[in-house]
């Protein structure tokens, strides 16, 4: 929260209804409207601020500071970090203004205008703030502006100055002074003089405004006295001439000013007054030769913080193209800091504003700079040696350029941007407050004396550049206020005052929002606040008093624009949108008086509008934020709630409400009217301290069906629940349904609460009536649950002599309802001894328990002849032994018990008691619930360590005794158990399978990796002849699946298998493994033979035989032999392939030499078709002529029936003309390519190289030295030249098969990833002595060997053909034609043979094929020039 002038003065200031008298009041309150900014510094010490702490962000000091010079003569790097300087004296007098180079637009300075900035929006803001700027149009002095350009033709306004007077500059040269009436006090200069030096371009007046600095557009600087008017100085020489004066500016010191012109360059002016004659001294800080300084800002405090150890060094922060630095003009002249701006817009302006604020409970200075889009924060500090720190802050990332930054005080700041929109920012939270076009004012612009016209425009681009959106001198800030000058007018805007902020939301009618933003004040989280200070409690006061005076203007304003006429939901809408907003800030204030008394009243003249105002109690109320209320506004409530039926609305009321304010005999009866027990309860226990009667109200709801056997309804279940969690509650020390019983009373409830229970019986007890009523009626409703709340209320007792009473006298009356009565279920007598089992397994046990009981209970649990309940009977038996009651038995007696009662569980518990792990799997077995986990048992049991060997063993053997069981319940997991634990005995485990059913599937399951079970074969060491045992079942079992089956099984016996098949008459399955053995021919004859059986006995059908079966397996097996022909054909030679394909061609023609056109049978048609899908398959096998001798010999188509192939010769006819075709063109494109790769091969390398300078790359000696040495001359096509001996020394050299191929050094220097370039440097030597010219390759080194060739079978180009190459590829932009054929003839004969295997990137070879920017180029290849 930041700290502002007293309220009462700054409301008279800002809340004046004139802008004229505004400004003359903040004038005449000078004093402290300058303290504004510094009086808020002190209160923000006061808090904790949430920036990020210094320490994050310090930078470490550099060893060697460096000096100005060092500073400037560095060249400029966008992506340098920021850095630190040190502090270090300087050497003025060694600073040489030609030393500097001329920055340009393509220099860096100007950044990449193609860079696209980030469009990052600042956090949008959740909260109003409301109007925050006031903006007031100075009408007086905007009217003398303009009388002045008509009157003594004083020309446009150029400039603005403010301090507690205002200054303007005019293009004719003309200053214009004005007081805070906005009188015209001063008219300093002539338009002579204007005429001689142009506009006035900058302004500046010292702090005790006393003295008026004018800059001119043709760099002449002026000073003027205030006082009399009087001109004290004249100075021309104080910057070299022809520049205009950018800025011009005061420092504290009075006797020191800094200036800026067009050139760039920042000079340091010292007034000085020697025997009554006034002179200005001037000296370089920077020369704009050097990167164009544009802006300047010196490091102004104010009388506060003149005693700020930061202030005796006089610091200037500026600003060029490129980058900030931030010097010490006292006491000697320092470099503290330099920071690069990075990649910007160069046409964005940079910006400097320099501001106290407070950090970690120190005021120091911070200076905010920005270019374009981005803001940084620098927070200088001065240590205890004197050395100044600089620590980087949070930056502001923008969504608009920038073209001023103004701090308004030590938290907001008022941005402008390139369209002339204002932008209010809070600093430390980055949330814009507010927006606000600003184009009425008509912003003058400096981009003239940027181009500096007025002397001929010699300035660099990149300035003229930045010029264009330059407005340094046209807004100018003081006191907290901010001056825009227009081209006809001048604009003041300052901050609101918290009460005009709130006012300007009333004058719109926004009341809502109006109580958002006066409770942020109250509750100091608004922004940019002004006219609030002092102590808080104060400042709470005062807001407070205001929102109670907005609340009712807002409470009138609802009831008035009511609407009178509608439905009743219009109505109740309204109100819903209103009342509950004044309810709301009511309570925030902590105003119940206001709420209930004059608020409600008001409210309660509108019927909708006190019902609203009652229900939106209801929230605040349940969460407990509302507790006590009048009694007549419960009343209300109440009644209100209960004419809309809403009685469980009113039970959760009353249950948070302070029973003070509750009318007791009323809401009692209301209650038990509407059946509201936990309202009924809470009144009770805090109105009458009374525990018991409500107890006995709900027993005798719930007690007669009960009793009477009868099923309850779910309000009665509801109710029992209740009664169960109300006696816990009582039990346990806590109110119910909320809250805690006062500590004096919890002994005295417990005792009431135990006594009730075992009372003997009720109060108004039948004769009728049993024993022990209320435990009798709990243990019937929910035993587990009552049980519960015993063993929860025994937790707590303690060990004295009362409470072990009422242990054991409880514990007895359980025993003596439930044992002695036949009307529990097993359940319910299993949860009583198992609570029992658990309280006597205690170690600090008192209670006592006859043991014969225990007995009986097994008895009755594991009776034999009652079935009923089975399951129930043995969960509860197993809960009982867990919770400790097996101490309570004898364990042989309760296994012979279970076993008989078949209770597996309870068995294989006794059995883990006594390690007896092998008659657990009998367990498991028996159990038809559980049978299938045997197997994960048996898994673990054998798996996991922590079991004896003999434990295992015994375990091991009765699974193997009990294998054919296992296998039966489940094969597969069967299967998986022998593999992993009874691999070794998979014999004997077949040898137990009798079922040969069982056998088929248990193999299944273990040889087929489909299955499941995923074991190797070789780690199970499977003899073949039991894969072939499963073979020979598979056969009988499942012959579809034999092949598929075969192809996934491994360690079987070709002959073997051959003969099992052969056995079941499995013709495919044979001929699919005598193909596998290599008996190909074999495998094709029996096919052949399968095929001709089905085409006989088709041909022996009658006509009125259904083919269609017939006809499917005859393709099928046409199909298998065809695929048998086509896997086989390749690897054979010519006379294989047709003992092969012909005797299936005249199996398949055979049958239709029956066909007569006498007699046609119908299935002529179908052989047919099936013939030519033979005759085409075996095309690409056998050759045309061959297939047409062998049919013209048929007997059939020999004699004049050759119509009926016409359509196949014709086809094989058509196939051979367009492969001979594609042969033809093929062959021609490929010579074209060769004579094209060849003829540019030749000119490439014959094509000399144009070196970039006449001296070594390395020593820098020009390559004539040494005539007398043999020393060649080594050339890269990057144009780099060395001397052989300096690549030498550099280790420039690489010997590749007895060859010595030279690297660029500068090239494979900067190649830091030791890849071979994509564009390798060719190199040429030459001896001084010979103009004979030698070549030479030249590669970057390659982190991997070059790949070695073999020069038997692979041919190897010379290096600079292979160079040649690559650029001819890069030229065509692809692969050519003759690499895709080279590479598609490698694929298809598998040879690894790659031609030009040297110009790969590695020895790794990479298809052409597989690079995801292949594309097949139709065009022809292009011309090159030679």
């Amino acid at each position: 929260m930041e700290s502002e002038p007293g309220p009462e003065n700054v409301e008279q200031n800002l809340c004046a209804s004139a802008a004229e008298e505004e400004l003359n009041k903040s004038f005449n309150l000078e004093a402290s409207l300058s303290k504004f900014s510094y009086i808020d510094l002190d209160k923000e010490l006061e808090f904790k601020n949430d920036l990020i702490d210094d320490k994050e962000f310090d930078i470490p000091q550099v060893d060697t500071p460096p000096t100005l010079e060092s500073i400037l003569n560095e060249t400029d790097d966008e992506d340098d970090p920021f850095v630190l300087e040190d502090p270090t004296l300087l050497n003025v007098d060694t600073i040489d203004s030609h030393s500097y180079d001329t920055s340009s637009v393509a220099s860096s300075d100007s950044g990449d205008r193609a860079n696209l900035k980030r469009k990052k929006k600042l956090p949008d803001s959740l909260s109003l703030h409301g109007s925050v700027m006031r903006h007031s149009l100075l009408k007086g002095i905007s009217a003398q502006m303009v009388s002045a350009a008509d009157k003594v033709d004083a020309g446009l306004p150029t400039a603005i100055a403010v301090s507690s007077l205002i200054a303007v500059g005019t293009s004719h040269g003309l200053a214009l002074i004005f007081d805070q009436n906005q009188a015209l006090r001063l008219c300093l200069g002539s338009t002579s003089v204007g005429g001689q030096y142009g506009a006035i371009s900058a302004l500046s007046i010292n702090n005790d405004c006393s003295r008026l600095l004018c800059g001119f557009a043709k760099g002449q600087i002026t000073m003027w006295d205030l006082a009399s008017g009087k001109l004290l100085r004249s100075i021309t020489d104080a910057h070299p001439p022809g520049t205009a004066i950018l800025h011009i500016k005061f420092t504290d010191d009075p006797t020191l000013a800094i200036c800026n012109d067009s050139g760039g360059s920042v000079f340091e002016l010292t007034f000085k007054r020697v025997m009554g004659v006034r002179t200005c001294e001037s000296r370089c800080l920077f020369s704009g030769s050097k990167g164009e300084v544009c802006c300047i800002e010196p490091l102004h405090s104010k009388p506060e913080l003149k005693d700020h150890p930061i202030t005796q060094f006089s610091l200037l922060a500026m600003a060029s193209l490129t980058k900030i630095l931030v010097i010490g003009l006292k006491p000697s002249l320092k470099v503290w800091m330099t920071f690069p701006y990075g990649r910007m817009d160069p046409s964005s302006v940079p910006l400097l504003a320099w501001h106290f604020v407070a950090v970690s409970n120190c005021v120091n200075p911070m200076l905010a700079f920005c270019r374009g889009d981005m803001v940084h924060f620098l927070l200088v500090k001065r240590d205890e040696s004197g050395a100044i720190h600089v620590t980087k802050q949070k930056h502001l990332h923008l969504y608009y350029d920038l073209i001023n930054f103004t701090w308004i005080n030590s938290r907001t700041v008022v941005l402008l941007d390139s369209v002339e929109k204002l932008h209010v920012i809070d600093r430390q939270t980055q949330e814009e407050l507010e927006t606000m076009e600003i184009s009425e004012v008509q912003l003058v612009y400096n981009s003239s004396h940027f181009k500096s016209l007025a002397t001929g425009g010699n300035v660099s681009q990149a300035l003229a550049l930045v010029g264009e959106k330059a407005c340094y001198q046209s807004i100018s800030s003081y006191g907290g206020q901010i001056f825009y000058l227009g081209t006809k007018s001048v604009y003041v805007m300052m901050l609101r005052s918290w009460r005009e902020r709130m006012d300007h939301l009333l004058k719109q009618d926004c009341l809502t929002e109006a109580l958002a933003l006066a409770w942020s004040f109250h509750e100091g989280k608004a922004k940019a606040v002004v006219g609030l200070s002092g102590d808080v409690s104060k400042r709470k006061a005062v807001v407070a008093d205001r929102m109670v005076e907005i609340l009712f203007h807002y409470a009138d304003r609802a009831l008035k624009k009511c609407p009178d006429q509608g439905k009743i939901q219009v109505m109740e809408q309204h109100f819903q949108d209103t009342v509950p907003v004044i309810v709301d800030y009511c309570l925030l204030l902590q105003r119940k008086d206001l709420l209930f008394s004059q608020m409600y009243d008001k409210l309660s003249e509108n019927s909708v509008a006190k019902g609203v105002f009652l229900e939106c109690l209801e929230p605040y109320i349940l969460s407990d934020k509302l507790v006590g209320i009048t009694p007549q506004v419960m009343k209300d409530l109440i009644v209100h709630f209960q004419d809309k039926k809403l009685m469980e609305n009113v039970e959760a009321l009353i249950v948070h409400m302070d029973i003070t304010s509750l009318d007791i005999q009323q809401v009692v009866l209301m209650c038990w009217e509407n059946r509201l027990y936990d309202a009924v309860i809470y009144v009770y226990n805090r109105g009458m301290n009374e525990f018991i009667s409500p107890m006995e109200k709900l027993f005798r709801v719930i007690a007669p069906p009960l009793n009477a056997g009868k099923t309850l309804t779910d309000e009665q279940v509801v109710m029992g629940n209740k009664l169960l969690v109300y006696i816990s509650c009582c039990l346990a020390g806590r109110a119910y349904p909320l809250g805690d019983i006062p500590e004096d009373l919890v002994p005295l409830v417990k005792n009431q609460v135990f006594e009730f229970l075992i009372r003997l019986h009720s109060v108004e007890a039948s004769s009728e009536e049993e024993v022990y009523p209320y435990v009798r009626t709990l243990l019937h409703f929910d035993t587990r649950e009552f049980l519960n709340v015993l063993a929860l209320t025994f937790e707590d007792f303690k060990n004295d002599k009362q409470a072990v009473e009422y242990q054991q006298r409880i514990v007895d009356i359980l025993l003596k309802v439930m044992v002695e009565n036949s009307d529990f279920t097993p359940s319910q007598v299993g949860c009583l001894f198992t609570f029992l089992a658990r309280q006597l397994a205690k170690p600090d046990n008192t209670l006592f328990v006859n043991r014969t009981l225990f007995d009986q209970v097994l008895e009755f649990l594991c009776s034999p002849d009652d079935d009923s309940r089975h399951s129930e009977r043995q969960q509860v038996l197993l809960e009982l032994l867990q919770a400790g009651g097996i101490v309570q038995f004898e364990e042989s007696r309760l296994i012979r018990m279970a076993e008989k009662a078949e209770f597996y569980q309870i068995c294989e518990f006794m059995y883990e008691r006594g390690h007896q792990y092998d008659k657990i799997i009998d367990c498991y077995l028996h159990d038809p619930l559980r049978e299938e986990e045997v197997f994960n048992y048996i898994h673990d049991i054998l798996s996991i360590p922590g079991h004896s060997a003999e434990e295992k063993q015994s375990v091991w053997q009765k699974a193997m005794d009990h294998m054919e069981e296992l296998v039966s319940l489940k094969p597969c997991k069967a299967a998986e158990l022998v593999a992993t634990h009874f691999s070794g005995q998979i014999e004997v485990v077949i040898g137990q399978l009798q079922n040969q059913v069982l056998l088929f599937k248990f193999l299944r399951s273990l040889l087929d990796p489909r299955e499941g079970v995923h074991v190797s074969q070789e780690l199970l060491q499977i003899p073949p002849h039991v894969t072939e045992q499963f073979i020979d079942l598979l056969c009988q079992f499942s012959p579809d699946h034999v092949i598929e089956t075969l192809q996934v099984l491994e360690c079987y016996r070709l002959e073997e298998t051959i003969q099992i098949t052969q056995k079941h008459q499995l013709h495919e399955v044979t001929a699919h493994l005598l193909e596998k053995k290599g008996d190909v021919h074999g495998a094709f004859l029996l096919l052949l033979e399968r095929l001709q059986s089905r085409l006989q006995e088709i041909t022996q059908r009658g006509e009125n035989t259904k083919e269609d079966f017939l006809l499917k397996g005859i393709e099928d097996t046409m199909v298998e032999t065809i695929a048998l022909c086509q896997r086989n054909s390749q690897n054979l030679n010519q006379q294989q392939r047709e003992a092969l394909w012909f005797p299936l061609l005249e199996a398949m023609m055979a049958p239709q030499k029956l066909c007569s056109s006498a007699a046609p049978l119908q299935h002529c048609e179908a052989l047919k078709s099936l013939t030519m899908q033979v005759l085409n398959s075996m095309a690409a096998f056998i050759a045309l002529p061959s297939i047409l001798q062998r049919i013209l010999q048929d007997p059939i188509y020999g004699k004049g029936k050759l119509g009926e192939i016409q359509g196949l010769v014709l086809g094989m006819l058509d196939t051979f003309n367009y492969e001979q075709t594609l042969l033809e063109t093929t062959t021609s494109l490929l010579n074209q390519d060769l004579h094209w790769s060849l003829c540019n091969l030749r000119a490439s390398v014959s094509r000399g190289l144009n070196p970039k300078q006449d001296y070594c790359s390395i020593c820098l000696q020009q390559y004539k030295r040494r005539q007398e040495m043999a020393d060649e001359i080594i050339v890269f096509s990057c144009g780099h030249l060395y001397h052989s001996f300096c690549l030498q020394s550099k280790e420039c050299t690489l010997e590749v098969e007895g060859q010595t191929r030279w690297t660029c050094y500068k090239c494979s220097s900067s190649n830091k990833a030791g890849k071979l370039s994509e564009n390798p440097s060719e190199s040429k030597k030459a001896r001084i002595t010979s103009s004979q010219v030698k070549m030479s390759p030249s590669y970057h080194q390659s982190k991997g060997d070059l790949p070695a060739r073999k020069a038997n079978s692979e041919p190897v180009l010379d290096p600079q053909q292979l160079q040649a190459f690559d650029q001819l590829c890069r030229l065509y932009r692809g692969s050519s034609r003759l690499a895709l054929l080279m590479e598609l003839s490698q694929n298809r004969s598998g040879d690894s043979y790659r031609p030009f295997a040297g110009s790969q990137s590695g020895p790794a070879f990479h298809s052409i094929f597989q690079n995801e920017n292949f594309q097949l180029q139709l065009a022809p290849p292009p011309v090159t020039e030679d």
